[in-house]
């Protein structure tokens, strides 16, 4: 039925042409109910396009509903029916028909009290919301309210308070009607993800009063925990109560036995046996878990409205599972209900939803999780406490590698300044802590040691709470749901890799990540970033030694020492994913960040080599570079210091051997980064090969390696088919290439990133969502281009944009072969990944496998 063609008023009933497009969700649900034959009053749908002729002025035929204020007590509700239940709507309207005839008949029925504080409390609301006079002149209780009332109204309008049913209706709809135009309805529509167009429909129901002799009252009742999800009969019954009007005996009682109090199930068993009933009906026929709202008049009991129950993200692994495990939705409709994000919050302690929270700064909630500790500002600090077993939260203005320690000691991690992909983001992610960055409302004295929020000043050994899912920082101890990675969990996540899609690996760079990536299911390590093992206090002053050393032989000589460890680093990472790839990226960072810049620590590195102070400041001021980022660093490095990468290559050609003889033959993957040209890969290329045929040669054995490129430099993108000549597979890092696309740094972009996505500069944090139009497009058109030079060739995405269930989709239909992401993020892309793969079978129904 074309929208044209629709009635201006449809009743509610089994066979009527309800739709959700064209009369909301409210409309839709109402008929589910009346269909399934539960004791719904009367209701009828007006549709969006009504409305909208109502909200300018035009008429509609409402005389379908003239019925209902000769039924029943006469009185009507009306309710907001929009597309969707979170986009919200004007208040709801109630008691619409009530006038001085109706008044009386009231009276009789339910005392004369009760009917004129209905009354009352209509005219008010109609003065105010409809005709739109002055609140403060009717705010007044008690004996004479309601005519005091009737006397204002007429005072300021110059015209009796409408008696007529129908002019009231007519005038309700016309205002709510109008209200869901105006510009304030629009901007709070839109912040929940509306279209600024978006239809409003409107139910008009027949009113059951929840006042009166025998047992009355309103109340709602849910059958699962908002908050875990588990079985639960929860809810409220009101006695002597409708709306906002208490009756004379007016009590609140819980709903079952167990609960303290008075309950409905003790009092009203037969009461309680029908809304047991209509939850268990609800849940079958419309395939959730739903909030029933309801009415008792003379104890009969009517259903007004069923909402999907609100729910934690937890809850909402649990309640998709159980409903296709009782076989009410098939796997594959419960792996498409979890938002994948979702996900995230099982994986770690989160704030109470329940609990008091003082909110004291707000910044990036760039890693999911809550944690309670004392404040610490230095990594020393935070070591220091773990010591001393207390939990301790670091602040920092910005971290950097050497703060990995001090992490590490850490619950969690606050910073001042930095984004989505600033170290402390991505180094907290793998690990799995609860991070909050471009926390700019704070205020770090670190020589006093103390923290300003606001008109808070903390000091160090402080307790705070910090919320790194939502980006708040808490005042205090706040109470934590621990982790829920229970079998509701599990499964959820068998069923979504049965689902099949784009593969899934993990950023690992230690043994530790390796079990979290093992732990979480990954395919495989898609990213070790090999700079993190050189800051370990064993390897820094070896690291140190080398970047002081004039001559190749003196840079292998301190390199030489720490060959064994990462030896035993690579060992480690390929015995933890036996039979799984591991690619490892080579060298990257400039050298300077290896190096002190504070006085003391000149000072301490001039001992450690024996040299004066004036030599070893003016290395490292010679080191310095103007933008490092866009320096000696990755690849560049690798050409013009080869030793670094002569040794790293020997060191995971010479750890594939030991593992190999200890299990499942290893056959290491290879990254040369910040490429740019072919030819670097050429050189580099070259010299691995020599390095493995000389440890083959040494060890006396052969083993397979492959190599390829991590492409993060728009050149190499648009360069791609010179680069596969020479690769086995590119790895798009989109961290750096969003960064030199954009000529942004990720670092300091979310100073002001927040206005650019509030103005609609960018639509979305392009570190946090990857650009489709602009690097995305570098992402295809390198795609391409190595495909046609080698069609078998291995395509990636290992930045942090592989844990983003947007860029997973778009990295599936790209045809990718697999996104590599944090860890503690693997489960939110597999799940992710599944959905899309679902999602492009339902749009080729030939190809559907699953569910």
């Amino acid at each position: 039925m074309e929208p044209r063609d629709l009635p201006d008023v449809t009743e509610i009933t089994p066979s009527a042409g309800v739709e959700r497009a064209c009369h909301g969700w409210r409309a839709k649900c109402l008929q589910r109910l009346v269909r399934m034959r539960l004791p719904v009053p009367r209701s009828f749908a007006i549709p969006a396009e009504t409305v909208q002729s109502i909200a300018t002025g035009k008429r509609a035929d409402l005389g379908a509903l003239s019925d209902l204020f000769t039924e029943g007590d006469g009185l009507v509700s009306v309710r907001p029916s929009a597309l969707m239940p979170e986009w919200g709507g004007p208040r709801t309207v109630l008691n619409v028909g009530i006038n001085d005839q109706t008044h009386d008949r009231l009276a009789r029925r339910i005392g004369k009290a009760n009917a004129d504080t209905l009354y009352r409390r209509f005219v008010q609301s109609y003065a105010i919301h409809i005709a739109r006079l002055d609140p403060d002149m009717f705010a007044q209780e008690g004996e004479n309210a309601l005519a005091e009332a009737l006397r204002l109204y007429r005072e300021e309008t110059d015209e009796d308070f409408p008696q007529d049913p129908a002019t009231q209706l007519a005038e309700v709809l016309r205002s709510m009607a109008r209200a869901w135009e105006g510009p304030t309805a629009r901007l709070l529509r839109q912040a929940k993800g509306a279209p600024p167009d978006a239809p409003l429909g409107l139910v008009v129901q027949q009113m059951a009063l929840g006042l009166g002799p025998g047992l009355c009252g309103s109340g709602s009742i849910q059958f699962v925990d908002s908050v875990t999800g588990a079985p639960r009969v929860t809810g409220r019954f009101r006695r002597q109560h409708h709306g906002d009007t208490e009756g004379a005996g007016a009590e609140t009682q819980f709903l079952t036995r167990d609960e303290r109090g008075p309950s409905l199930e003790e009092t009203a068993p037969e009461v309680f046996a029908d809304l047991i009933r209509f939850g268990v009906a609800a849940r079958e026929r419309l395939r959730e878990e739903m909030q029933i709202e309801f009415v008792v008049m003379e104890g009969q009991v009517s259903v007004i409205d069923a909402t999907r129950v609100q729910r934690t993200s937890r809850a909402s692994v649990r309640i998709a599972v159980a409903l296709a495990r009782d076989g009410i939705i098939p796997e594959s409709e419960a792996v498409m209900r979890v938002e994948p994000r979702a996900l995230a919050d099982l994986l770690h302690q989160q704030v109470d939803p329940r609990a008091p929270r003082e909110v004291i700064a707000r910044g990036i909630n760039a890693s999911p999780g809550a944690a309670t500790g004392r404040i610490v500002f230095t990594a020393a600090a935070a070591q220091a406490s773990a010591a001393r077993d207390e939990a301790c939260i670091l602040v920092r203005r910005e971290t950097a590698p050497e703060d990995v320690r001090g992490m590490h000691a850490s619950v969690g991690v606050l910073t001042e300044r930095g984004g989505t992909t600033s170290h402390a983001a991505v180094i907290a992610r793998g690990m799995g802590l609860p991070c909050i960055v471009g926390a700019s409302g704070i205020s770090i004295d670190a020589r006093h040691r103390t923290l300003r929020a606001g008109e808070v000043t903390l000091l160090e050994g402080d307790e705070i709470t910090i919320d790194g899912s939502t980006g708040e920082v808490l005042a205090g101890r706040v109470p934590l749901l621990e982790p829920a990675l229970d079998d509701n969990f599990s499964q959820l996540l068998d069923w979504a890799d049965a689902a099949g899609g784009i593969g899934v690996r993990a950023n690992a760079d230690t043994p530790e990540d390796a079990m979290t990536a093992r732990r979480f299911n990954a395919q495989g390590i898609g990213l070790c970033r090999t700079e993190h093992m050189f800051f370990d206090a064993d390897r820094l002053p070896a690291m140190r030694e080398m970047i002081f050393a004039d001559k190749p032989e003196d840079r292998r000589l301190a390199l030489d020492r720490i060959l064994p460890m990462q030896r035993q680093d690579f060992t480690a990472l390929f015995e933890i994913m036996a039979g799984l790839p591991v690619t490892i990226r080579l060298f990257d960072p400039p050298l300077h960040e290896f190096l002190p810049h504070d006085r003391e620590g000149l000072r301490e590195l001039a001992d450690s080599l024996d040299l004066p102070l004036s030599d070893v400041t003016r290395r490292v001021e010679a080191l310095t570079e103007f933008n490092p980022m866009l320096g000696m660093r990755g690849v560049r490095l690798g050409i013009t210091v080869p030793e670094i990468y002569d040794m790293q290559a020997r060191a995971i050609f010479e750890a594939t051997v030991d593992a190999s003889r200890k299990g499942e033959p290893v056959v290491p993957e290879i990254m040369i980064p910040l490429v740019s040209a072919m030819r670097e890969v050429e050189l580099v290329k070259n010299r691995i090969d020599a390095v493995a045929a000389a440890v083959k040669n040494d060890r006396r054995t052969d083993f397979a390696y492959r190599l390829g490129v991590m492409v993060e430099t728009p050149r190499a993108c648009l360069r791609a088919g010179d680069i596969a000549a020479h690769s086995a597979f590119l790895s798009f890092g989109t961290n750096d290439l969003t960064q030199m696309t954009y000529g942004l740094s990720r670092d300091d972009a979310g100073r002001f990133m927040g206005t650019y996505v509030g103005q609609h500069v960018y639509e979305e944090d392009p570190f946090h969502c990857l650009d489709q139009d602009g690097v995305g497009e570098l992402l295809l058109m390198g795609a391409q281009r190595a495909r046609q030079q080698r069609p078998q060739i291995t395509i990636s995405v290992c930045g942090e944009h592989g844990g983003n269930p947007e860029s997973i989709a778009f990295c599936h239909e790209a045809g990718f072969d697999y996104v590599s992401c944090s860890p503690f993020r693997v489960p939110v892309a597999r799940l992710a990944a599944a959905q899309s793969a679902l999602r492009a079978r339902l749009r080729d129904p030939e190809n559907r496998r699953f569910g």
